[in-house]
């Protein structure tokens, strides 16, 4: 939530939360995740739509099948737009971040309300109920799955695969590609919750996806490469989310229409 927070600043939105969990971290992983309870997760969103307009939504960690139920039907009651889905399921140290019934109640219920759903390589392996892919084929075939099953559309993200990372989207019957330069760095905390948090703040802005897929992407490698001379914990620290604030010699303006 803090890295959601902090990338919706950085695209200056003003981002608000509900909080679903509560979790015991630092930056050598994650040791006890605690669910709020269905009733107060809704009524955070319900209170947030009851007050501001809401221009985009980013979906995270929802750890209960029962929490997902209730923030589906609070978005759904709002009409929200613009919902991207990051399907969390575990942490990247493989600590199990949700209960095993929990990927049904995502297809079920939030799949249909997701305007774009980005599972990483093994969130979209479980989703789809296949092997994790190993190459771009395998991503497009899961991603054109996950909109079958009621997505608009699906960002198969591709970071842990061997090579240069690429991305897989699948959207109005289109396959693209999104390929970046691997940055070496152990500060890789959060990226994915990032990325997509960035994705949402491009559509809020009135980005189309792909441009909004294509400007996300490019922050967050600058994010990574600012990140790398951080000196944060024993593991793997975050990105520098506010990396623009320190580097004048690139110029990113996030008024520009692409």
């Amino acid at each position: 939530m803090q890295a959601d927070l902090k990338t919706f600043a950085a695209f200056g939105c003003y981002g608000m939360a509900a909080i679903t969990a509560l979790t015991v971290q630092n930056t050598c992983g994650v040791t006890r995740v605690a669910p709020v309870s269905a009733k107060l997760a809704a009524e955070q969103i319900d209170a947030i739509f009851e007050d501001i307009k809401v221009d985009a939504v980013k979906i995270g960690m929802l750890a209960r099948p029962a929490i997902a139920r209730a923030v589906a039907a609070s978005l759904k009651k709002a009409g929200a737009k613009n919902v991207v889905l990051d399907p969390v399921l575990a942490a990247t140290e493989g600590v199990s971040l949700s209960e095993t019934a929990l990927p049904l109640a995502i297809l079920e219920h939030l799949l249909p309300l997701a305007t774009l759903v980005a599972p990483n390589l093994a969130e979209a392996a479980v989703l789809t109920a296949t092997t994790p892919a190993r190459n771009v084929d395998e991503m497009a075939a899961q991603a054109q799955k996950l909109v079958a099953a009621g997505a608009r559309a699906a960002l198969v993200k591709g970071g842990h695969l061997d090579g240069a990372p690429v991305d897989v989207l699948f959207a109005e019957a289109k396959v693209r590609l999104f390929a970046v330069e691997r940055i070496v760095t152990r500060h890789t905390h959060g990226t994915g919750c990032a990325l997509s948090s960035a994705i949402a703040a491009g559509l809020a802005r009135e980005r189309t996806l792909e441009a909004a897929i294509e400007q996300a992407k490019r922050w967050l490698t600058q994010a990574l490469i600012a990140g790398r001379a951080w000196e944060l914990g024993a593991g793997a620290g975050p990105p520098d989310h506010f990396w623009r604030m320190r580097d004048s010699a690139y110029r990113f303006d996030v008024d520009r229409k692409e």
